[in-house]
């Protein structure tokens, strides 16, 4: 068996006959399905979202900017008050099924949107979903995982969750052909797998139960948490700053020199690097602590966007998409796997719901301003300045973990 060490952030020995059968439990097997199944509902409707917006409902730039950034920011507030509940309550699985189930009703609505102001109501809803299953799952993966194994638990979920935004995009670009390129033909297709995903849930995931002393904390709160984790959340508000919607990335494609009907499969491609280097990313954290893991992706971050400030052409455009996948290999997992490292079992769900509410509140003024800057003074500025800040993120980072061993 491998013994936990003192400092969640540095590696950790993996004894002899060490295994992914520690990591990929029957609850983090069903939950990685279940959100395979929701992102390829999710991404048959994502990256043709953009171009709904701007070709079919005349919407500008700004706007999607607007709808991004208050879609996000509304599912990360509640994000905040789920965990919270979730550790009051001491139940998980409630909340997931109702999440997941609100988002699933919310892909039919799309295919009916005849303004702008009715896709920002919809994907408001789908995100008030997103916002009561997130902490409440993430402490459930968690809950099901041993300690020293939540890095590769977290990477697995995050690896089956970019398998459906691989096949959601696919699908879209195996359809849209079929369906005479009718993007509310394919919403509508949509509405299938995000059924199935509540399905599986159900029936597949089950309550593991409460450990520890009940949590009677206020909502909002960073009482329980030590300096490190609440020097973790300002850095990485800092880097959530520069961290703007991925929409952006795909209209800068576009322009770049990609084909419209090409978009599908340039975000199929990114989901497919996502995938297979979440896994990997998740182990190496469990091998050489998080710390590392999360620096180097924030720094191939930084390097992606300063490419997409100049990109010049579709297969620059490709190449940086490809590469943009490693950053989140190496980030998302780990990052969910620290915050278990660094906070109290009976809070759990509650720092969930505070670490996605420092990246939330900030999603909506990343957004705007990028939307700003690129409106204002071109695409070159709006990355460059999104570059800077990821790459200052990092830094502080490597100092703020170093210094508290």
């Amino acid at each position: 068996m491998r013994t936990r060490q003192t400092d969640p952030t540095q590696p950790i020995t993996l004894a002899k006959g060490w295994g992914l059968g520690a990591a990929i439990t029957p609850n983090v097997r069903a939950l990685g399905m279940v959100s395979l199944l929701t992102d390829a509902s999710t991404e048959m409707v994502y990256p043709l979202l953009p171009l709904f917006l701007t070709r079919t409902l005349g919407a500008g730039t700004a706007f999607v900017g607007l709808v991004e950034g208050v879609a996000e920011t509304t599912a990360s507030l509640l994000k905040l008050v789920s965990g919270w509940l979730s550790d009051r309550l001491r139940r998980r699985k409630a909340l997931v099924i109702w999440g997941y189930g609100l988002s699933s009703l919310t892909r039919p609505l799309m295919a009916m949107a005849l303004l702008p102001s009715h896709v920002l109501g919809i994907r408001f809803l789908d995100r008030i979903g997103k916002g009561i299953r997130t902490s409440p799952r993430d402490a459930l993966i968690a809950d099901s995982t041993s300690a020293n194994a939540r890095g590769a638990a977290f990477g697995f979920h995050r690896a089956m969750d970019h398998l459906g935004a691989v096949v959601g995009p696919v699908l879209a670009f195996l359809l849209l052909p079929l369906v005479g390129g009718s993007y509310r033909a394919i919403f509508w297709l949509a509405s299938i797998p995000a059924a199935l995903c509540v399905l599986v849930l159900v029936a597949a995931v089950r309550e593991i139960p409460a450990q520890g002393p009940p949590a009677r904390l206020p909502l909002l709160t960073l009482r329980p948490y030590d300096r490190r984790f609440r020097g973790f959340l300002c850095i990485v508000t800092l880097f959530t700053l520069g961290n703007s919607s991925d929409a952006f990335l795909l209209l800068r494609a576009r322009e770049a020199g990609v084909s419209e009907v090409s978009i599908p499969l340039l975000w199929a491609a990114l989901h497919v690097v996502k995938s297979t280097s979440s896994l990997g990313g998740g182990i190496l954290s469990d091998r050489i602590g998080r710390r590392g893991a999360i620096v180097a992706g924030w720094l191939v971050y930084a390097a992606v966007y300063a490419g997409f400030a100049a990109v010049g052409s579709a297969w620059q455009a490709w190449a940086l998409f490809l590469v943009y996948g490693l950053y989140f290999g190496l980030t998302e997992g780990v990052e969910k796997a620290l915050v278990s490292d660094l906070t109290p079992v009976e809070a759990r769900a509650s720092a969930y719901g505070v670490y996605h509410t420092a990246i939330g509140i900030t999603a909506l003024p990343a957004s705007l301003l990028t939307g700003w800057l690129w409106q204002a003074f071109g695409a070159g500025l709006a990355f460059g300045t999104g570059a800077v800040l990821a790459a200052t993120a990092a830094i502080l980072l490597g100092a703020l973990l170093r210094e508290s061993v």
